[in-house]
């Protein structure tokens, strides 16, 4: 078939077009990505309060608790290495859906609404008083370059960039995937995965560490961070997740 004069041109700048709408849409949304209500933030108002009601948590882990409960039965018979353990939301919807997008999406402009979510906790902005520094869960470095940016550090920034730090903690090595073990596969899956920058370590010592992640499964992951930090003289580590599953 012949391909008229001009048209691979076309083409090209249709994509180009395309492509740019995509990342207006990513900067100034047009819809709410829950109720798709028009014109909207990325999670509206309502979608907010309907789906991010705050829940009873432990203190220790953020798993959901009866009213009344500070502390679960799991964390008083093993007390995780984190002192507070703060989350958002349950890992649910719509809130898996979103994450998924802002992890494997490739759209880092979910950052800003979604700290803004965990800032509307209300626990949170007190353990970012109480913070000296936030330190975001590092990712590996083949992670990072796949991926172009560390989710968790976004999150830390829209938090707080004056308290962030993302040259403490560093992660060694890419470490297997996380999905289908259980805390204590996955805790052998992380040892040696994390270290302190020797230049930075002097500055932890006696300090308020918060950590934050995006999602918190068995909580293998702050628990390998957070033994860490306490290896290098921090006086308390706390966590700070945007979802915590309901998995233990």
């Amino acid at each position: 078939m012949h391909t008229p004069h001009g048209s691979a041109p076309l083409t090209s700048l249709a994509n180009k077009a395309k492509a740019a709408m995509r990342r207006l849409e990513r900067k100034v949304p047009s819809t709410c990505a829950v109720c798709h209500q028009w014109p909207s933030q990325r999670i509206c108002q309502a979608c907010a309060a309907h789906f991010a009601q705050p829940r009873p948590r432990c203190q220790r882990c953020a798993i959901n608790v009866p009213a009344g409960v500070d502390i679960c039965g799991a964390c008083v018979l093993n007390p995780p290495a984190v002192d507070h353990c703060y989350a958002a939301v349950d890992y649910a919807y719509p809130w898996a859906d979103v994450l998924h997008g802002f992890k494997f999406g490739s759209d880092p402009g979910w950052a800003s609404s979604l700290a803004q979510l965990m800032y509307s906790m209300p626990w949170v902005e007190p353990a970012l008083d109480a913070a000296h520094v936030l330190l975001p869960i590092p990712l590996a470095p083949e992670r990072l370059r796949e991926r172009g940016y560390n989710q968790a550090a976004l999150l830390a920034q829209a938090l707080s960039a004056r308290k962030t730090d993302c040259g403490t903690l560093l992660r060694l090595h890419w470490t297997p995937p996380q999905s289908g073990l259980n805390r204590a596969q996955r805790l052998r899956n992380l040892q040696g995965a994390f270290v302190v920058n020797p230049k930075h370590a002097a500055q932890l010592a006696g300090q308020h560490v918060l950590l934050v992640d995006d999602v918190m499964t068995t909580g293998a992951t702050l628990d390998a961070a957070a033994h860490t930090l306490r290896a290098a003289g921090v006086a308390t580590v706390s966590a700070l997740v945007l979802a915590r599953t309901g998995v233990d």
